[in-house]
């Protein structure tokens, strides 16, 4: 018990001045990787043990004869995160390594601890350390009253382990319960039927452009003849399915793809917004063809209108590939913004160019692609209710 004391006080005063003579700070907790710039500086002064007894008064040290010669870690005497988080945060260590031991005394009094114990300097550390010279008969007092715990504490032993069984059993079963329920849940819902080879997740991760015409079922815009909008998304595959982020002109989506079976994919989005409700959720169908290059994707999808003017759409969107890697960046509040009046998107790429998208209501004839003029127009929308005055025609026709 007072060797555990000496060694958490040692550890104690060694952090203090390790972050008075650097100034950075030891976080104190469970983390063993936070006690690592104390386990290396301490390492500094076990490594050399074994010629140092001379010097600073300590008991001698065997070299390091190990054939595999490295750095910290891997030496002889290299004093790890692990052991100066046990013995000063969890304080469980009641035998510490005497190097370890050596080492915090060189480092707070320029000698090892035999010397210590000849000319003590720290009277906190002596009153600690005149626990360790009990007499004979105290010592067996000590042991005897041990002996008497010991007899008394294997009743709480059983105890405890008969405690630790049904804690045990009960976490097990509620395991048991959820993986059931998940696994119902999973069935259910159709959540994940089909592995993607890599090739499928290779076509699918990346950059993608999306031309949609839900601009031409807005009443609220009398202009609103062969408008669509470009959209530029980010895909990314995580743990058999696809994470999705869509960068709109006026709203962003977020939401997630899986591939149902070979080549179809489900894309499931909804309005990304501040609270994470559900806001305007769309449901898409995309099947992939080794010789396309243009995707037609089928959508129940929203007009975005305000107002009572929002409807449910059918919709035809025609996605484009445009690359494999990089990241997407809006840009908000530029000047740039201001002299487009539209939303700007940075795609940077691995070559370490950057591409931007200028995301605004256009003419469907403005495009330079002009095989998106026979799939986007009104005729790919399909609304909810028949009606007639909702699609307009040509004004000029």
């Amino acid at each position: 018990m007072v060797v555990k004391k000496e060694i958490h006080y040692l550890l104690s005063r060694v952090i203090e001045k390790y972050e008075n003579e650097t100034g950075n700070k030891i976080i104190r907790n469970s983390n063993r990787k936070n006690y690592e710039p104390v386990s290396i500086l301490l390492s500094e002064f076990s490594k050399d043990l074994p010629y140092t007894a001379e010097k600073y008064g300590h008991d001698s040290y065997s070299p390091d004869e190990s054939p595999v010669k490295g750095g910290y870690p891997s030496r002889k005497y290299d004093i790890t995160c692990n052991q100066v988080k046990d013995a000063y945060f969890n304080q469980i260590v009641s035998n510490p390594r005497p190097f370890l031991m050596d080492a915090c005394y060189i480092y707070l009094y320029g000698m090892g601890r035999k010397a210590f114990l000849k000319t003590p300097i720290d009277k906190d550390l002596h009153d600690i350390l005149l626990g360790l010279n009990q007499t004979e008969e105290e010592t067996v007092g000590v042991w005897t009253n041990k002996f008497n715990r010991m007899r008394s504490s294997t009743k709480w032993l059983t105890i405890s382990t008969v405690l630790l069984l049904f804690t045990t059993l009960v976490f097990s079963y509620l395991w048991f319960v959820q993986m059931k329920r998940w696994s119902s849940i999973k069935s259910d819902f159709s959540i994940l039927p089909y592995q993607p080879t890599h090739q499928e997740i290779d076509k699918m991760e990346g950059v993608w452009l999306c031309y949609t015409g839900s601009p031409q079922a807005r009443p609220s815009d009398p202009d609103r003849f062969h408008k669509v909008v470009p959209n530029v998304i980010e895909i990314r595959y995580k743990n058999g399915y696809f994470l999705y982020t869509r960068y709109g002109a006026s709203f962003n989506h977020k939401g997630y793809l899986q591939f149902e079976s070979t080549n179809l994919v489900s894309i499931h989005t909804f309005v990304k917004n501040e609270d994470g409700k559900i806001e305007s959720p769309r449901h898409s169908l995309l099947t992939i063809n080794e010789k396309d290059t243009l995707y037609n994707v089928i959508s129940a999808s929203w007009n975005f209108d305000v107002g009572e003017g929002k409807r449910i759409i059918g919709i035809r969107e025609v996605y484009i590939k445009m690359g494999n890697k990089g990241e997407l960046h809006e840009v908000i509040n530029s000047l740039e913004n201001a002299t487009c009046k539209c939303k700007i998107v940075q795609w940077a790429k691995p070559d370490s160019s950057v591409q931007k998208f200028y995301l605004k209501n256009v003419l469907l004839d403005s495009l330079k692609d002009k095989r998106l003029l026979e799939l986007i127009n009104e005729k790919s929308i399909l609304t909810r209710d028949p009606e007639d005055s909702l699609l307009i025609g040509n004004k000029n026709s």
